[in-house]
């Protein structure tokens, strides 16, 4: 079996930022890349770590939560999305089901992103001009989507927003009007006045339907196996570097 999932240059400019490196303390991290390519496996075919490939080495669930808690994936993801295109962004909720296998974490479902009715969770993304990966955040499934814009906005500087109108909420447009950005947001029917919204622009909101469909081609990001939001949002973040450097 061919063990290829990373380019060369994806590889090198992971590769500084995982730990093991020679002015690391402890082990030498020189299976970092085949490390990193079994956990992207397991992402791809959703498939339980202890049917890992031997061509990946023994499976080692431990270390990817030491790398989960100790931060390795944001580290990943940050560097490798530092070169956003901020000329407008779009943001987008899509639910995602959690496999029963997903659930039982310690201190229950509630504390873990996963809904108590509808039994799953949302992702809700913010994407840049590029459909690239800026941030996300997990809601509880029974949670509205629009709960989780103020903490993707927070701190950056765009000229725009796009979003369905799902998204059109006072409290949303007040935000960006303090901004200085652009709402290309649809207004709701039962609105009293109406409101403008550049449909030219809006089109531009495929691209975020786009990345959804993206990382639903891994299977452990479809469906949720994993019982820690933790796990799971370390996950779509390797993803979400990969594809941001293809």
């Amino acid at each position: 079996m061919d063990r290829r999932v990373l380019r060369d240059d994806q590889w090198e400019r992971i590769a500084p930022l995982v730990p093991g490196k020679v002015e690391d303390a402890g082990r030498s991290g020189a299976d970092n890349r085949r490390f990193v390519e079994a956990v992207l496996w397991i992402v791809r075919v959703g498939a339980p770590w202890r049917d890992l490939p031997e061509a990946f080495g023994n499976w080692n669930f431990q270390r990817f939560r030491r790398w989960a808690r100790g931060g390795v994936f944001d580290r990943i993801f940050e560097a490798l999305s530092d070169e956003a295109d901020f000329e407008y962004v779009i943001v987008d909720g899509t639910i995602v089901r959690v496999h029963q296998h997903g659930t039982g974490a310690k201190g229950g479902t509630r504390s873990q992103a996963i809904g108590r009715s509808r039994g799953g969770l949302t992702i809700v993304a913010l994407v840049d001009a590029l459909g690239n990966l800026v941030r996300f955040v997990l809601l509880p499934g029974q949670r509205h989507d629009s709960a989780g814009v103020a903490p993707l906005l927070t701190d950056l500087d765009f000229s725009a927003l796009l979003a369905d109108k799902a998204f059109d909420s006072d409290a949303i447009r007040a935000d960006l009007d303090e901004r200085g950005a652009v709402a290309v947001i649809p207004p709701k029917a039962n609105r009293v006045t109406s409101i403008p919204c550049d449909f030219e622009m809006y089109k531009w909101r495929h691209l975020v339907e786009n990345f959804f469909c993206k990382i639903k081609e891994f299977r452990r990001i479809a469906t949720r196996y994993d019982k820690t939001d933790t796990s799971f949002s370390a996950m779509i973040q390797l993803v979400g570097s990969v594809l941001a450097t293809r």
